[in-house]
Parts: structure tokens; C-alpha cells; sequence
């Protein structure tokens, strides 16, 4: 049975990170897209309501797709009902919140806050319905929830972007694209919102080669291994923490540095951010939704340090193909402020696809609440550096920065991905 699991994961694991494979070379042709097709002072005013979307749906999720793949007692559609539900009652409550990260951005209030809404209440119900389909889904499924969503933002920018002068469209291409991607993503969530009957999810208790994740959920052995004991407090905290430092980096580079700035060191980290996203995807959260543990010779051998390896390798070479963009002159001389921050983000993302290679480890081995906490304080640590030069009396550049902010935060992530390559 175990050889079976292991074969289960493995296959899994390759689907979605196939698919996740083909939606971040989706988003890293959006991000070319933005690059070839608008101006900086596009991208970064995009780049800071998108932002404070993405600020407002982590916060408002509070880990609650990674508590529906580490806690499997409940059925998959009812641990998404629920979800939803506390989800989206924490969105409204953090009404104010996202209002004053538009107001410290300087963006117009009204039409930023209305579109940040709807961007992040999409992207909040495809968050969910990800995890959703790892537990309940066939591998098409798992698939297509992945790859659709930027498929179809991509599309609908580049078709934009192409007929927008010819019919003199100057609406916000960029933002409505992302919100008809998200949109698409959420769809999948819909059938379990309306679920009534476990007996409608589970059909058969016999797993097959489409369905891997399709079984009533895992064994009391795999429940007793794996779990999240964090309270909701802390679940809050953290989440607070990350979402805050997420937007910070934005809306702290748009007041310091102005749009266009902004607009250079967000398109880039667009670019290489997606990698660690897709490590976390493809095997974390897959290790998670498989209660597959980490003391069996499947992980025993390596596997999460060859794979943060390889993604870190990948990194590098985006990092070289932008270099070789910008020298080649391919891209709009307008562009060729990226320049200052490949170096340091390449540092950065590469440090974040090691660690997120071992992200699944402490909900494996009864650390989450040690893990949660390192993390939050990697984020305060982050926060100072990156809110000093507001308190300085002489003026740092751009550059300089974020090659500080860089440094710290990726040996932070090293001395993280230590601690949990070393959980037993």
C-alpha cells in the first residue's frame, strides 16, 4: 500500500507540476507582455493594485488552502465551504486595511480600492479551489485549474494590448485581464460551495491512476503524522506577516521611488517569483495532500535539496536571459532600469525555491507552530531593512536598497531551509 502511495504522489506530483511548469511560462509571457507592450508607468501602478489584492486575499485566507490539504479529517468540500465562508468574512472586515494601503500608495482611491477588491476575492476562491482539486480532482483537473487562469489573462492582454489603439481602448488592460484570469480559477470552486452530501463527493473508495486524490481523504496513521496544531491566532499572525511584507515591497518602492522604478523591480520579481511558487505547488502542497511523510525513502534520499537545487538553477537562468535581453536591446530602452535588481532578486527567488522545497516538513513532523514563528520573525527582520531608509537622514538609492534588502532576506531563507532539511 505504501509502494502504491508513493507511486500516487509521484504521479501527481508530476501533473501538477507539469501544469504548474505550463502556467508560470504563461505568467513569465504576461510579465514579457507588460514589458514589450506597456510602459513602466503602467506596469508599476498595476503593480501596486495588484499588490494590495494579493496583500488583502492572504490575509483574508489566513493558510486556510494549506490547513484544507494538512487537516484532512473533514471532506474536501465541506473543509472548502468552510473555508470560504471565514475567508470571506475576514475579506470584509479588512475593508479599511486595504483602503489605507491605496491611500499610502497616492493611487485615486475609489477605482484602485474597487479593482483590489475584485482582484482579490477572485484570486481568493481560486487559492481555494486548487487546494480543493488536490484532494478531490482528477489530474485534468488539476491541470486545467492551474493553467487556464493566466492562459486566459494572457490572452486577453495581448489581444487588448494589440486592438486597443486601433479602437482607442485606454481602459486598464492589465487589471482586467488579471481579474477575468482569477475569475476562471474561482469557477472551480463553485460545485463544492454548493455541495450539500458527502455521498455527492465520494463516489468510490477505490483510488485510480485520474483520480489520485479522489479516496475519503487518508488514514488515522497519516492524520496522527501530519497535521496543522497552529491556533487561529497564530495562523493570523503569520499570515499578517507575510501579506504585509508582500504589499510592503510595493507600496514602500512607489512612495521612496516613484511608478517607474516600481515598475522595473516588480516586473522582474514577477518574473522570478513564480519558480519558488511553483516548487510549493508541485511538491509541497502535493506532499501534503498525499500524507506522504518525510522519513520514508522517497524523501530520505534527497529529493527536496535536489529539487530547490535545480529550481535555484532556473532562476539563474532567467536572471541571464533578462541580462541578455536588456543587452541585446530587445526590450524598450525604458527598461533598461532592471538592470540594478537582477543580481539581487536572482539571490532572493533562488534562496525562496530552496526553502519552499522544504516548506511541507514541519506540518510533517510537529513543528508548525516553530515554523510559523521563524518565519515571522525572517519577516520583521525583513520589514526593518526594508522601511530603513525612510529613517535615515542621507537618501539610499534604489540599488543599494535592494541589494540589502536582498542579502538579508535570502540568508534568512537559507538558515530556514537548514533548520527544516534537519526535522525529523
Amino acid at each position: 500500500m505504501s509502494g502504491f502511495k508513493r507511486l500516487n504522489m509521484s504521479s501527481t506530483s508530476r501533473v501538477v507540476a507539469l501544469s504548474s511548469a505550463v502556467a508560470f511560462a504563461t505568467q513569465v509571457a504576461f510579465a514579457l507582455l507588460m514589458l514589450r507592450l506597456f510602459t513602466p508607468q503602467e506596469v508599476g501602478e498595476f503593480s501596486v493594485i495588484s499588490q494590495i489584492g494579493f496583500f488583502w486575499m492572504t490575509l483574508a485566507l489566513a493558510q486556510s488552502p494549506l490547513g484544507m490539504l494538512a487537516n484532512q479529517h473533514l471532506p474536501a468540500h465541506i473543509a472548502a465551504q468552510h473555508a470560504w465562508r471565514a475567508s470571506a468574512l475576514r475579506g470584509l472586515g479588512l475593508l479599511p486595511v486595504a483602503a489605507l494601503a491605496v491611500w499610502f500608495s497616492q493611487l485615486a482611491m475609489w477605482p484602485a480600492l474597487l479593482w483590489a477588491l475584485l482582484l482579490a476575492f477572485c484570486q481568493m476562491g481560486w487559492m481555494l479551489a486548487q487546494s480543493l482539486t488536490l484532494r478531490m480532482g482528477s489530474a485534468w483537473q488539476q491541470a486545467a485549474v492551474r493553467v487556464l487562469p493566466p492562459l486566459t489573462a494572457a490572452t486577453t492582454a495581448l489581444t487588448a494590448a494589440l486592438l486597443g489603439a486601433s479602437v482607442g481602448w485606454g481602459g486598464p488592460t492589465l487589471v482586467l485581464s488579471a481579474l477575468l484570469g482569477y475569475a476562471l480559477g474561482a469557477a472551480w470552486l463553485v460545485p463544492a460551495l454548493r455541495a450539500r452530501d458527502v455521498r455527492d463527493v465520494h463516489v468510490d473508495s477505490t483510488p485510480s491512476a485520474d483520480a489520485a486524490t479522489s479516496t475519503p481523504d487518508v488514514t488515522q496513521a497519516t492524520n496522527a503524522q501530519q497535521s496543522d496544531p497552529r491556533s487561529a491566532t497564530l495562523r493570523m499572525a503569520h499570515t499578517l506577516v507575510d501579506a504585509l511584507l508582500a504589499t510592503a515591497i510595493i507600496v514602500v518602492w512607489q512612495r521612496l521611488y516613484g511608478a517607474e522604478e516600481t515598475g522595473w523591480m516588480s516586473a522582474l520579481l514577477r518574473v522570478l517569483g513564480f519558480l519558488p511558487a511553483v516548487v510549493h505547488m508541485a511538491w509541497a502542497q502535493v506532499a501534503l495532500a498525499q500524507g506522504h511523510r518525510p522519513n520514508s525513502p522517497h524523501t530520505a534520499s534527497g529529493t527536496p535539496w535536489w529539487l530547490g537545487l535545480g529550481a535555484f538553477a532556473c532562476v539563474i537562468v532567467l536572471g541571464l536571459s533578462c541580462a541578455v535581453a536588456l543587452y541585446q536591446e530587445w526590450l524598450d530602452p525604458r527598461w533598461h532600469g532592471v538592470w540594478a535588481y537582477i543580481a539581487p532578486l536572482v539571490l532572493w527567488q533562488g534562496s525562496a525555491c530552496l526553502s519552499a522545497a522544504f516548506s511541507h516538513r514541519p506540518f510533517q513532523t510537529h513543528a508548525a507552530r516553530a515554523y510559523s514563528w521563524a518565519c515571522m520573525a525572517l519577516g520583521v527582520l525583513q520589514a526593518l531593512v526594508l522601511l530603513a531608509p525612510m529613517g535615515l537622514a542621507q537618501h539610499m538609492d534604489a540599488a543599494q536598497h535592494m541589494a540589502a534588502f536582498a542579502c538579508v532576506s535570502s540568508l534568512g531563507l537559507l538558515g530556514l531551509t537548514v533548520w527544516m532539511a534537519r526535522l525529523r
